[in-house]
């Protein structure tokens, strides 16, 4: 099981508290995260399940490859951590 982690950022918008899921690839822990917490499901995915571009998704530190399909593996204990890619000026 994985621990998932959203930036206050985004817990300012949406109830998204860390907690552990089961899934063995990023789509996995999300859909799992998603289905008792569905209000945040629009704000990091669009309507083809590609992650948005605005977001970023992180497993254990290290950005993801696979932002289309969010095949990328995760594994017993890591942590995938969901942030919002701000710019500004």
């Amino acid at each position: 099981m994985a621990k998932i982690i959203f930036t206050s950022n985004l817990e300012r918008h949406c109830h998204c508290p860390t907690k552990i899921v089961v899934g063995n690839t990023v789509i996995e822990v999300l859909k799992n995260y998603f289905s008792e917490y569905p209000a945040i499901q629009s704000y990091v995915l669009d309507d083809q399940d590609k992650l948005r571009k605005n977001m970023l998704i992180a497993v254990n530190n290290e950005i993801i490859s696979d932002r289309v399909t969010l095949l990328d593996p995760v594994k017993e204990n890591d942590e995938v951590f969901v942030l919002q890619a701000l710019s500004g000026g």
